[in-house]
This record gives C-alpha cells, structure tokens and sequence, in this order.
C-alpha cells in the first residue's frame, strides 16, 4: 500500500513533578528539605530515512507519543528523563502544522496547514515535539530565613499538535506524460528501477525513483511520475495526488508515444500534459523541459515526429525508443549535462 499524505497527532512527553520531600535520618530527625527535580519529558524525533519510500506505517500508528518523565525523588534525586521516540519518514517529506480556526467571514471550522519542515536531507533529523521540562524540587527553594520549604514546581507538558505529512518525491528529472506513453520502460532502461509496466491506463499508481550513473563518480535521479489525463489539474484522476511529486524536479521530460499506437495524437497529449502542469503550477510550467518522442522504431511515428518539430520549433526533441535502445545514449549524455551531479565517496 502506497501512502504519500497523512495526519497524525504527535504529543511529547510531560515533564515530571519535582518533589516536596524532607529528609528524615537516624541523627537528623530534621535534616531539611532534599526533593529531587523531575526528569524531562521525552522528544518526538522525525528521522530521514531513505530506506524508507512510503507514509503507510503511520495508516495505523497516527498517534505518535513520547515516554513523560519520572517525578523527582528523596535525597536530591533527579527522576528519569522520558525516552526520546524517533520515527522514520522518507525523503521529500513536507512537514505541516493543521490549524483548525473559524472563518471570520461565515463564522465556519477551516482548516489550513502550516509548514513548519522541509525534510529532504537523507540521515537528518527534527524534533517535531519537544518534551516537557522537569520541574524544580523543594531543596531550591530553601533559603536561610525558609528552611522548611514545602514549595516545588510541576513538570511542564511537552509539545503537542496535529500534523500532516505530505511526501513528494525527489529526483533531479521527471518523466511526465499521458498513460501508456512509455515512462516506466524509459526509467527501467535509463536507470537500474524496476517498475511495473504493461499496457494499460494507469499502470504506475505510485512515483517510482532511479538513480541513473554517467560514470564512476557521477549520477542523477529520475523519477516516474503516473500517468496525466486531462483535468488532472483539477483533481481528475490522479490529479493532485500525484501532482505534487514532480514539484521538487529541476527538469521535466515530457514522454510522448510518436507512433500514436493507441489512435492518440502526440501534439494533442503534449499540449494536454503541458496545460495540466501550467496550470497546477506556473512556477512548474517555467522549469526547464525537454520531449522525449518515444516508439520512433514503429514505421507510424516519423510523420507524428515531424509534426512535433513543427510545433514545437525551440524545444529540445530526442527522438528514442526505449524498446530498441535507439536514442538513449544521447538522451544519456544530455541528461549528465542537465542533471549530472559528482558524488563523493
């Protein structure tokens, strides 16, 4: 089950009590007062993991609480700090705050999301509730003038709040385009992915992710983004749910079927997949792109092809067939130079 958006709950640990204790010995039947401070509340701790790809543990775990800490104890003795809890999220993951307020307007419950973390970088960590403090146990506040202080301070609770998470897939270029238009082949033959492919509507459900390697110490990431339709924009299809993943792409590749082996028009779905990302995101519609004419080794693609250049005049066409290979190594070699990124061992 792939899962790229949910909400959960998160609560911190509370903070424990510091204790009001006197101490009574042998010798000192009134020692004076000897309470200890309360342990901290435990953390809640989000860790970037780039093993993991999908939200789907938190379908059944939405809640996510952190160990309160002990009350402090006799002879000065701090109580044990809560447990800090970490849990694990995939890389691309928009953290936000859910703020429920009422419309000041039609006096209705809205709800907006807050950002609050970005979190894109593998292995990094944030705190996304921070537990409670201890509170203070009766032996500070003894004085020359109150030396039977009964005063002591309780923990304060740890954070707490409603949270989404939104994951959006990272990857340098993304393969963008109608069902069936040949993605997923093109991933599975640039890059060392494994995505089901077979030929029918919506074969990719979920964005699948490939490192491509130009050389021993260069490589980029491409992601497979499932199929557009018209009014995706909108919410139609696939829409919004998978919209987002191509967000984070510097480049987009726009994939179309040149032989038009579904009776489709390959100008017709560009300027459809085109539309769709403009108007989802004019931010997204301005990054750098490229068309990647897939199936030119079927005799039925050279006239859709040169309708694509004459549409098409200033943009960048590669002419491939991922079922041959026909094509891919220039792809390649234009992809090191876009995408291309030294690695460091």
């Amino acid at each position: 089950m792939f899962v790229d958006q949910i909400k959960v709950h998160a609560r911190a640990g509370k903070g424990g009590d510091g204790s009001a204790h006197f101490h009574r010995g042998k010798f000192r039947p009134k020692g004076g007062p000897d309470g200890g401070d309360g342990g901290n509340g435990g953390s809640l701790i989000l860790l970037v993991d780039p093993s993991t790809d999908s939200l789907r543990n938190y379908v059944f775990n939405n809640r996510l609480l952190a160990e309160d800490g002990a009350k402090g104890g006799a002879q000065q003795c701090t109580g044990r700090s809560g447990k800090d809890v970490v849990y694990k999220v995939p890389p691309g993951t928009l953290v936000s705050r859910v703020i429920q307020e009422y419309d000041n307007e039609t006096n209705e419950l809205v709800t907006r999301y807050e950002p609050v973390a970005d979190l894109t970088e593998t292995n990094s960590t944030y705190v996304l509730c921070k537990g409670g403090k201890g509170g203070k146990g009766n032996v500070h506040f003894k004085t020359s003038t109150h030396q039977a202080p009964r005063e002591f301070t309780p923990g304060t609770p740890g954070e707490e709040g409603d949270f989404h998470f939104e994951m959006r897939s990272i990857a340098d270029a993304g393969f963008v385009g109608v069902p069936n238009a040949g993605k997923s082949t093109l991933l599975s033959k640039l890059s060392a992915a494994k995505p089901k492919i077979a030929n029918y509507p919506f074969t990719t459900l979920q964005p699948m992710v490939g490192v491509i390697e130009f050389g021993p110490n260069r490589r980029g990431s491409l992601a497979d983004i499932p199929g557009l339709i018209e009014g995706a924009h909108a919410n139609i299809g696939l829409g919004h749910d998978f919209l987002r993943h191509i967000m984070r792409c510097r480049v987009l590749l726009f994939v179309v079927d040149t032989a038009g082996t579904e009776g489709r028009d390959p100008v017709s779905d560009l300027e459809i997949v085109r539309k769709e990302v403009s108007l989802y995101s004019k931010e997204l519609a301005k990054r750098p792109w490229c068309i990647i004419a897939n199936k030119v080794d079927l005799p039925e693609s050279q006239e859709h092809l040169e309708n694509l250049k004459e549409r098409f005049k200033r943009i960048k066409i590669h002419p491939v067939s991922a079922e041959t290979g026909e094509g891919l190594d220039k792809l390649r070699k234009w992809l090191d130079e876009k995408i291309g990124q030294d690695v460091e061992w």
